[in-house]
């Protein structure tokens, strides 16, 4: 079997080092907010070219914290991709503002700028770009915009660890870089575990003070904050793995353009568009190729042992959770329709041109 992603292989070449760390902290017995926390905070911080980072327990805190943060209350709108994770969308909702989905482009399935001049209304608040599949947005284009409508930007990088765009990182953008440290991410965790960057000193303490039961000294709470602190154990482990990640970054990209060559010019499929001249855009969370037959393809490689994903199959505003919306089918087409089409091939950076090349030969047997 071809798996979608094989953590166990990346474990076992890094037991010993895992388990070290994890040993260490441990025997350290500083298991909320300790030393190692700090440590992957700065480190972090140091990747992402930023001043700040604050960890969290998971991305769609870090999402909701940031909103908080910048002050996103009742009655404000948010602009969100309609093609995204729902957790970007739960995030505004937990607030109590209001996610107003946003059309996507047909060729990157990122957020389209065209679309969201049409959505902005006098309650318009923020922006929140999502770095899809591990491609950078055009953040030149986007932070031009959010100035022009005097927007806040709040980047949603979860998938899209050590991605750039002209150089600079994902997540120092915005007034806010919101990522996750899910297992199967570009860098994981060994459960839930986020992070928020900043180069906002002031938004930084607040950031602090939210995770942390309204608190930056103990007992003495300035506001009802809540409690989504980084543990210990998670930031170890992230301090051991963080050493690889441009490295893995790398191979998802070669994987990625070897995907391209086994598969380019195959009739009946869409090849992701990327610049295979610049590793840096897309660092490939995902490799999602397009279909008029996905579900018959995806039953296809099931069937040879090949594992396969829909990232997503629902847009967010079509789901049940969020009916109250009330944008039906035909609000977001083109979301509406890469719903269908959409299918993500195996991909970590481990994988092989072997298992490459067995994907590619059973997609063309198709």
């Amino acid at each position: 079997m071809i798996p979608f992603i094989d953590l166990k292989l990346q474990h076992n070449l890094h037991r010993e080092a895992i388990e070290k760390a994890l040993l260490d902290t441990c025997a350290s017995t500083k298991y909320i907010l300790g030393p190692e926390v700090t440590r992957f905070e700065q480190s972090f911080a140091s990747f992402s070219g930023v001043k700040h980072a604050v960890g969290v327990a998971s991305g769609t805190d870090a999402l909701r914290i940031s909103c908080l943060a910048l002050g996103i209350r009742p009655g404000d709108e948010v602009l969100v991709p309609a093609n995204t994770f729902i957790a970007t969308a739960l995030a505004v909702h937990e607030t109590g503002a209001l996610p107003v989905p946003v059309d996507v482009h047909p060729d990157t399935c990122l957020i389209d700028l065209h679309d969201l001049e049409k959505r902005i209304t006098p309650r318009t608040k923020a922006i929140i770009p999502v770095h899809l599949f591990g491609q950078a947005i055009n953040m030149g284009a986007l932070v031009s915009f959010a100035e022009k409508h005097s927007l806040i930007i709040i980047e949603d990088a979860c998938q899209a660890h050590g991605a750039k765009w002209n150089g600079r990182s994902v997540g120092s953008f915005g007034l806010a870089g919101c990522f996750s440290f899910y297992p199967s991410k570009n860098l994981g965790a060994f459960g839930d575990a986020g992070l928020i960057t900043t180069n906002d000193s002031g938004l930084a303490d607040e950031l602090r003070k939210i995770r942390n039961y309204g608190s930056d000294k103990k007992n003495i709470h300035e506001f009802p904050g809540s409690n989504s602190r980084l543990d210990s154990i998670q930031a170890s482990i992230l301090n051991v793995k963080m050493q690889f990640l441009d490295e893995w970054n790398k191979r998802r990209f070669q994987a990625a353009c070897q995907y391209v060559k086994e598969l380019e010019g195959v009739e009946g499929i869409k090849l992701p568009a990327f610049d295979k001249n610049d590793s840096s855009r897309h660092v490939f969370h995902l490799f999602v190729i397009q279909s008029n037959r996905r579900d018959e393809l995806a039953q296809h490689l099931i069937r040879k042992d090949i594992q396969c994903g829909i990232h997503y199959p629902i847009p967010f505003h079509l789901q049940k959770a969020f009916a109250f919306l009330k944008q039906g089918k035909g609000s977001c087409p083109i979301s509406e329709e890469l719903s269908t089409r959409i299918l993500s091939l195996p991909m970590f950076p481990e994988l092989t041109e072997k298992q490459i090349n067995t994907v590619s030969n059973a997609i063309k047997a198709f």
